[in-house]
């Protein structure tokens, strides 16, 4: 390619090969023409290489990069970032589908907001096979020109549990640049879509685009604990002592802080995110319990408790 995209695609993968192929074919099938399509491949030990050496070698707009060794899945993913071209960027998954208009759509969305930081489509869910399971509503049409507004409706949309699927919206790349991008612990997108939101204005085309694939290979079923599931995000986490909870509350106050906000903006976000707390106490506490259990175990003096405890009841 010559001229310099408009879009960058960044799709990250680690042995993806079962569902990359229909992925790759719906996002070359993009009625936007100007794209280029980024893919990591984390050190994958499947087919993974050959699919998108393929494709590479078939369409120009893809730029194939191979990973030495597994980085982890946080790393994976903003270094696609760092590579990116366009003014405008959106991450990919291996395993879901994009309908032909849905960069068109969004692009459309930016163009003519320049206080939209975000534009992502409405949701499908599909199975393995890609047949319909059911619709999701995102709730993220974030549209108030109140910062401390959207950051309160972000909040009360994830009051409840939800996938972040507008992650996978098209961004500002200059804004998200900003940011912490994704960190390397589990739920790190829905802290980095709190950041986006202060930053600027979320738009939800109402059409049904983005098709999201739930199967059995799926991150968070393959990584049923959240001990596997930091792991997976970064490698270096084996066998450290986790608390999602608290790290969740400490990375939606350092958003805030580096957010360019003004201060009265900066203080009511802040009691927003103690408001969350007081919502999240009951995750709270059990972090600290599992920890205090963990370390207990990890002990010596924990351990031979722990067999005792086991011998009196019988379990080996």
């Amino acid at each position: 390619m010559n001229k310099i995209p408009t879009v960058s695609i960044g799709l990250p993968v680690f042995n993806g090969a079962t569902y990359l192929p229909e992925a790759l074919e719906s996002l070359l099938a993009q009625r936007y023409e100007s794209f280029e399509l980024l893919i990591s491949d984390n050190a994958s030990s499947d087919e993974t290489q050959s699919i998108c050496e393929s494709f590479a070698r078939r369409d120009a707009r893809i730029k194939y990069l191979r990973q030495a060794e597994n980085l982890g899945a946080a790393k994976n993913y903003n270094l696609l970032v760092d590579a990116a071209k366009g003014r405008y960027f959106k991450w990919a998954a291996h395993d879901d589908l994009c309908k032909p208009e849905y960069l068109k759509a969004c692009v459309a969305i930016l163009e003519q907001n320049p206080d939209v930081i975000l534009a992502y489509s409405q949701t499908e869910i599909i199975d393995g096979e890609g047949q319909h399971m059911h619709y999701f509503d995102d709730g993220l049409h974030l549209m108030s020109d109140s910062v401390v507004a959207r950051y309160q409706q972000f909040h009360e949309r994830f009051r409840s549990p939800g996938e972040c699927n507008a992650v996978f919206g098209v961004m500002r790349i200059d804004e998200l640049r900003e940011t912490a991008r994704i960190g390397n612990y589990p739920a790190s997108d829905k802290v980095l879509l709190a950041e986006l939101a202060l930053r600027g204005k979320f738009y939800e085309v109402e059409a049904r685009m983005f098709l999201r694939r739930d199967h059995e290979s799926t991150s968070l079923r393959a990584n049923p604990d959240y001990a596997e599931r930091a792991q997976w995000f970064d490698p270096t986490k084996r066998e450290k002592i986790v608390m999602p909870t608290w790290r969740w509350w400490r990375e939606y106050y350092a958003a805030i802080t580096r957010s360019p906000i003004a201060l009265m903006q900066r203080i009511a976000c802040y009691h927003e995110t103690n408001k969350w707390s007081l919502f999240a106490r009951k995750e709270l506490v059990n972090d600290i319990k599992k920890a205090l259990k963990t370390l207990l175990i990890r002990s010596s003096v924990g351990g031979k408790l722990l067999q005792y405890y086991r011998n009196l009841r019988g379990v080996s």
